[in-house]
């Protein structure tokens, strides 16, 4: 006996799943594509005004121009948070963010958050405690340290910047069974109910709270906790403050000695004395980043500054002149920095020179592909003026290690 069944509807309906999944995964990597693009388009102009700003920022300056410096600072670096929190969370949604997970000290992170938090607390005449009593001192959580410390300078700016004059923030720690918690209590005004629904929800702002970002900064909070195997929450009441917590598990393995982080004036330094002055061959293809590069390594004694605006310009610059150390920019006009950078260590003469990247391009992988490859270092736009000086000041014979 025969049966048959009529299935075009069905083959049809499949047909149509197909194209939208297609679709959508079109859609997904254009966005993708267009997001790196805009941060690379952002970082560049970025880089002249936190350049310049920083190389002002060395000189002695009248009170209302360091003040107005300061500013500068302030608005770029918040500008460039924001651009990161962006590209954060498209990262996390299309399953291209890298964490490293590993024991994370908790003493170390939390002073590095609270240190880097204090300059904004102390212009807003707030208060910050921690109390972190036996049994969670000297404890190490599971998780990423970059992205943990992430977490808590997004809670402790919140808790300082909508809390009042005067006003404290607490930040406690306590144990849990096998779990850390940690407690950022502020005095502001509270979040109003009807706001706590969607607080962790991105491109959503606090109702009730004069928000300046774009609202993602805590649900890329609570992505990054959950990608760590953590938690995050909050609670409030209006008119007495508000309560955000973070959960980790703890490790029983024990974390690194790290240095605690905090931002340091860079102050001209000293070359060494006689011999050839040091030799750096910077591959630019913008006068304006060329130039800003020359100010910044002007701070220096016996270091002289050779440009070049292509990688072919830079390769004859380099076979002819032998620097001592090539920066590198990534997007050239007529070949790729890694091109460059392959010809430059196909040449046994040339092969020893450190090449430090100095690029827009800020993703992970990338910076973890060409580290891979044995550059000196890679440094993202806006360049950090101090840590380029330093650096420098590393690679030359006689400086620091």
């Amino acid at each position: 006996m025969w049966v048959a069944r009529d299935v075009t509807a069905e083959a049809a309906l499949e047909v149509r799943l197909r194209e939208a999944v297609v679709g959508a995964e079109a859609a997904s990597r254009a966005k993708s594509e267009f997001l790196s693009r805009m941060s690379h388009e952002l970082r560049s102009p970025l880089n002249l005004v936190l350049g310049f700003a920083q190389v002002l920022e060395l000189d002695d300056l009248a009170p209302a121009q360091d003040e107005a410096v300061g500013h500068i600072l302030r608005a770029g670096r918040h500008l460039l948070d924001l651009i990161d929190e962006v590209l954060d969370i498209d990262r996390i949604e299309s399953g291209l963010l890298h964490l490293d997970l590993g024991p994370v000290g908790v003493d170390e992170v939390v002073g590095d958050a609270v240190n880097l938090t204090w300059p904004l607390a102390e212009r807003a005449g707030v208060a910050v405690d921690v109390s972190l009593p036996r049994g969670v001192a000297g404890s190490q959580v599971l998780g990423d340290r970059q992205r943990l410390l992430q977490v808590l300078l997004n809670l402790l700016t919140n808790a300082v910047r909508y809390n009042r004059s005067g006003g404290r923030v607490e930040v406690v720690g306590e144990r849990l069974g096998d779990r850390l918690r940690l407690r950022v209590t502020d005095t502001g005004p509270g979040i109003p109910s009807e706001a706590m629904e969607g607080l962790f929800e991105p491109y959503v702002r606090g109702q009730g709270r004069s928000f300046d970002g774009v609202g993602v900064g805590l649900s890329l909070s609570r992505q990054l906790m959950e990608r760590m195997g953590g938690t995050i929450g909050a609670s409030s009441e209006p008119g007495r403050g508000s309560t955000f917590t973070v959960e980790l598990p703890l490790s029983t393995e024990s974390a690194p000695a790290r240095e605690a982080a905090g931002r340091v004036r860079p102050e001209p330094r000293p070359g060494p004395g006689g011999g050839p002055p040091f030799r750096v061959l910077c591959v630019e293809d913008n006068a304006d980043n060329l130039a800003l590069v020359g100010e910044i390594l002007g701070r220096l004694t016996a270091v002289e500054l050779l440009g070049a605006a292509d990688g072919a310009s830079g390769l004859g610059l380099a076979r002819g002149e032998r620097p001592d150390l090539v920066l590198l920019d990534l997007h050239l006009p007529d070949m790729t920095g890694e091109e460059l950078l392959d010809r430059l260590r196909a040449e046994p003469e040339l092969a020893g020179i450190p090449v430090v990247v100095v690029s827009a391009d800020a993703t992970a992988g990338q910076r973890r592909r060409l580290e891979e490859r044995g550059v000196a270092a890679y440094l993202t736009k806006p360049i950090e003026v101090g840590r380029l000086l330093d650096l420098v000041e590393g690679l030359r014979p006689g400086g620091p290690r």
